[in-house]
C-alpha cells in the first residue's frame, strides 16, 4: 500500500471534504435539481432507467457514486483509475475546475453507495437531494460496518446498514421513493420531514423473462427489455414512473434508448451457440436471490449456473453462504458450477448430496476447462457472483469483440486478473 493510500484509508472524509469544497463551489453555480438513487443492489439499473427516460436533460453519476467519485463528477473530472501519483495532478486541478467548469443539465442524477459508514451521510449532507429513491436494502459490503456493532453504536450488522442508508431520505427535501415490502424503510422514513412514497409490486399483472428479453405487464402498460431482467426490477420500474410524473415527464414504455452496463443481466453469444446471462457485476445475498428467482421462471432448456464467491461480509459469510446453498436448492437447475474458497467451503457441503450435477472450484482456470469439455451448446449458462467470471465470459463468447460488453475492463482489473493468472 502506498503512503498516498494509507492517508487516504486513515483521513478519507478530510480529504474527501478538500475536493467536496470545490467541488459544491461548481454546483451552486450549476443548480440542478438533484435525484439520488441508493440501496444494496439495483441502484445502477435504475440510473439507466431514468437515462432512458430523461436523455441529455440530465447528468448522471455513471461510475462515480463515492464521495470523490462525486465530486470529480460535479468538476466534469476523472477519478483514479490507475496511478495513485494522479492524486496529486487531481488536488491542483480541483480548484482551477470549481471556477472554470460546471454543467448545464437541468437534472443531476446520482448514484450513492452506502459502502463505507458514514458515506452516504456525508453525501447526503452535502447534496441535500430534491428526490431520493431508496431501492433495497441488505448486506452489501458488510463486512465494512463490523466495528460499527463492535463499538455498540448499533446492535447488529442490519441495523448499522440500514442507518446508514436512512440517512439520505433523513436528508431529501421533497420526495421519498422505497420499497412497500421493506419494513425498515418503513421504519427509518416514518418521521422524516420529505412526501414518502412506498412502491408496491402487486402492481404487477405479469412477467415473463428469456434468455435475450423480458416482459414486465402492469396492465395498463407494458416495459419490454432487450435483456432477461429479473422480477424484482418491479421496483425500479415503479420507482421510475412515479419520479417522470412528479417531474411532468412523459413515460416511455418501449425503452428503446435503455442500455444497460456490463454485467447486468445482459444478454450475450457463446460458442457453439451457447446462450450467456452475464450478472457477474457484484455478489451478495440480495442480487444472488434476485437472479436466481429470475432463474427459475426463465423460458429456457438446460440452465446451468456458474456461481462466485459472496465476498466483502467478514464474519457473516459463513452464514451468507448457507443462504446460498438454500437458494440454490431451489432453483432446479441442469447444473450448478461454484467457483472460490468461500462457496467450497459453505455451500458446497450443503448441496453436493441433493443436487445430481454440482461441482466446485478453487480457481477460475478449473471451472473454465470443466465449461469448454462439458457445454454442448444447448445450455443457457447465467453468471452470478465473484472471482473475476468476466474471465471466463471472455473465453467463451462466440465474438471477442463482445469483450467490450463485460465487467472490468479497464487497465487496473486486467493488471489483477493478471496476478491471479488470467491473461
Amino acid at each position: 500500500m502506498t503512503i498516498i493510500s494509507k492517508f487516504k484509508k486513515k483521513f478519507y472524509f478530510v480529504a474527501a471534504g478538500y475536493f467536496k469544497f470545490f467541488a459544491n463551489i461548481s454546483l451552486k453555480r450549476w443548480h440542478p435539481r438533484i435525484v439520488i438513487i441508493t440501496g444494496s443492489a439495483g441502484k445502477t439499473t435504475l440510473l439507466n432507467l431514468v437515462e432512458s427516460q430523461l436523455g441529455a436533460k440530465a447528468h448522471y453519476s455513471h461510475n462515480a457514486n463515492s464521495a470523490f467519485g462525486i465530486a470529480f463528477d460535479i468538476l466534469g473530472m476523472r477519478g483514479i483509475t490507475g496511478s495513485k501519483a494522479k492524486w496529486i495532478k487531481l488536488i491542483f486541478q480541483t480548484p482551477i475546475r470549481a471556477f472554470s467548469y460546471r454543467h448545464k443539465e437541468k437534472f443531476y442524477i446520482v448514484e450513492c453507495d452506502g459502502e463505507r459508514p458514514h458515506e452516504a451521510e456525508f453525501i447526503a449532507k452535502w447534496l441535500k437531494p430534491e428526490v431520493s429513491c431508496w431501492v433495497s436494502l441488505g448486506r452489501s459490503h458488510a463486512v465494512f460496518f463490523e466495528n460499527e456493532v463492535k463499538s455498540g453504536k448499533f446492535d447488529n450488522i442490519d441495523d448499522a446498514i440500514a442507518h446508514e442508508f436512512a440517512t439520505i431520505p433523513a436528508n431529501t427535501r421533497k420526495l421519498v421513493l422505497i420499497d412497500d415490502e421493506n419494513f425498515d424503510m418503513h421504519r427509518y422514513t416514518d418521521t422524516i420531514r420529505a412526501r414518502v412514497i412506498p412502491v408496491n409490486r402487486n402492481q404487477l399483472k405479469k412477467y415473463e423473462v428469456y434468455p435475450d428479453h423480458a416482459i414486465f405487464d402492469f396492465g395498463d402498460h407494458k416495459f419490454k427489455f432487450k435483456a432477461p431482467m429479473p422480477r424484482d426490477v418491479t421496483v425500479q420500474l415503479l420507482m421510475l414512473q412515479k419520479l417522470m410524473n412528479y417531474f411532468g415527464e412523459e413515460v416511455d414504455y418501449s425503452l428503446e434508448n435503455l442500455k444497460m452496463p456490463p454485467a447486468r443481466s445482459n444478454f450475450l453469444r457463446g460458442k457453439k451457440g451457447v446462450k450467456i446471462i452475464d450478472s457477474s457485476y457484484n455478489a451478495h445475498i440480495i442480487s444472488m436471490t434476485t437472479v436466481l428467482d429470475m432463474v427459475k421462471v426463465l423460458h429456457a432448456d438446460h440452465k446451468w449456473l456458474v456461481i462466485g464467491d459472496i465476498i466483502d461480509q467478514g464474519e457473516l459469510e459463513g452464514e451468507e453462504h448457507e443462504k446460498l446453498a438454500k437458494l440454490l436448492l431451489d432453483t432446479k437447475v441442469q447444473n450448478i458450477v461454484m467457483i472460490g474458497r468461500r462457496t467450497k467451503k459453505y455451500t458446497y457441503p450443503l448441496i453436493k448430496d441433493k443436487v445430481k450435477n454440482v461441482q466446485s472450484f478453487d480457481k477460475p482456470q478449473q471451472a473454465l476447462k470443466y465449461l469448454e469439455e462439458n457445454l454442448t451448446g444447448k445450455e443457457t449458462v447465467i453468471f452470478k457472483g465473484s472471482q473475476y467470471l468476466e474471465w471466463i465470459i471472455e473465453k467463451l463468447l462466440a465474438d471477442p469483440r463482445d469483450v467490450e460488453n463485460l465487467a472490468r475492463q479497464d487497465e487496473a482489473h486486467r493488471r489483477r486478473r493478471a496476478s491471479w493468472g488470467l491473461e
